[in-house]
């Protein structure tokens, strides 16, 4: 068992059930006490992380169409975060899955990443367009939806635990880490609303840091809390107003320093160390922008330079690709049947269209059927691959 000592984030209490004996992780209430330390390297960071985050939203602005760009990065977020769960679908997985492009039946990863996807818009559309407040009650509607019909649904989908949960090991009594118990939690989740709408001041991006290292030591759901715990970080940018439009995400960067991303978070239990994790979280957003901010730009080149390719097929051929290139910054893996959609074309000159964008390198086949061939925007796609980030 456990035999850390009290610090300022929270204290292990013994619990003593017919099944186990235990030492439960109880969370103390936000704001810390005692307050952050903001070193001149954790202040640097916020500088940081705030600049980019202000250019970030500058060039969002001057996409073409900004929905295509947080549409994107919205399937490499669920595709990433359902990764550091375990799961193994990739980025071009889901845009295929999306197209209608299995002829089986969508493995159950992928089902998981489009729920991910179903999830957080759900949450964004309510806090944007319904001015819902950001409560419990919305994080259990997206928590409803992660699960749905996948791994975990069931496991209380949409409702908080009401049983002892624990990280690590195959029992109870050889976890790493085990969260408050239920009255506990439910005082500690009721803080953790409050504290959301807490005025009392406080850098914002410092806040939904504490904010994702708490909500990740209550742990409040049997399945899916690190799901739900990174949609919070994209929902609160947003509903603080630090984001314009929901166009970043961390799971990237959490995964590529996936260690360090859980040594962080233990850290602040084990030692009440919330500097360490501040300061990681902080240099992840300055990173994460700077790398949006230049595929914003990589994107509207893109665009550019395959509008001037297709101005050389001719009016009405040029009009037709035009209307679908437009289509493919949402939808980048398509079928014939898709463009005869979109474009109003018969099956025989859309094939046609396609064949003429497979010349100009705009498309390319990613499979080898004869009928209900699938294409993707590969260039596209490619600004969305895995970045390599270099910490300072």
């Amino acid at each position: 068992m456990n035999q850390l000592i009290e610090n300022r984030a929270g204290k292990y209490r013994k619990v003593i059930n017919k099944d186990a004996l235990y030492e439960a992780f109880i969370p103390n209430n936000l704001p810390l006490i005692p307050p952050l330390k903001i070193d001149e390297k954790m202040q640097t960071l916020l500088s940081n992380a705030d600049r980019s985050m202000g250019a970030l939203n500058i060039v969002t602005e001057l996409l073409p169409d900004s929905d295509f760009f947080i549409f994107s990065y919205l399937r490499k977020e669920a595709t990433l975060s359902s990764n550091i769960e375990g799961t193994k679908g990739t980025f071009i997985d889901v845009a295929k899955a999306e197209a209608g492009a299995y002829n089986d039946e969508i493995p159950d990863d992928l089902h998981e990443i489009i729920n991910y996807t179903k999830a957080i818009n759900h949450g964004l559309k309510r806090i944007k367009k319904d001015n819902f407040p950001l409560t419990m009650r919305l994080l259990r509607e997206m928590h409803g939806l992660l699960l749905s019909g996948v791994r975990g649904r069931y496991k209380t989908p949409g409702e908080f635990r009401k049983s002892q949960n624990w990280i690590g090991g195959a029992t109870i009594n050889t976890a790493s880490y085990i969260p408050p118990t239920i009255p506990e939690m439910e005082s500690a989740l009721n803080n953790l609303e409050l504290f959301f709408h807490d005025k009392q001041p406080m850098p914002t991006l410092i806040k939904i840091a504490l904010i994702h290292a708490q909500f990740e030591m209550i742990h409040p759901f049997l399945d899916g809390n690190g799901r739900i715990g990174r949609v919070i970080i994209t929902l609160l940018l947003c509903y603080y107003g630090v984001l314009d439009k929901p166009t970043l995400y961390l799971s990237e960067y959490f995964n590529i320093f996936r260690q360090e991303y859980f040594d962080r978070l233990n850290y602040v239990h084990e030692k009440g160390d919330y500097e360490s994790w501040v300061k990681f979280f902080l240099e992840g957003v300055w990173l994460v922008a700077k790398e949006s901010t230049e595929t914003a730009r990589e994107i509207n080149a893109l665009k550019e330079n395959d509008l001037k390719k297709i101005s050389g097929l001719g009016r009405k051929t040029s009009k037709n690709a035009i209307i679908l290139l437009e289509k493919l910054f949402g939808s980048p893996v398509i079928s014939v049947n898709d463009v005869e959609k979109i474009t109003g074309l018969t099956f025989a000159n859309a094939n046609n269209l396609v064949k003429k964008l497979e010349e100009l390198e705009i498309l390319k086949a990613v499979d080898q059927r004869k009928r209900g061939r699938v294409f993707a925007y590969t260039k596209y796609l490619r600004l969305f691959k895995e970045k390599t980030y270099y910490k300072l």
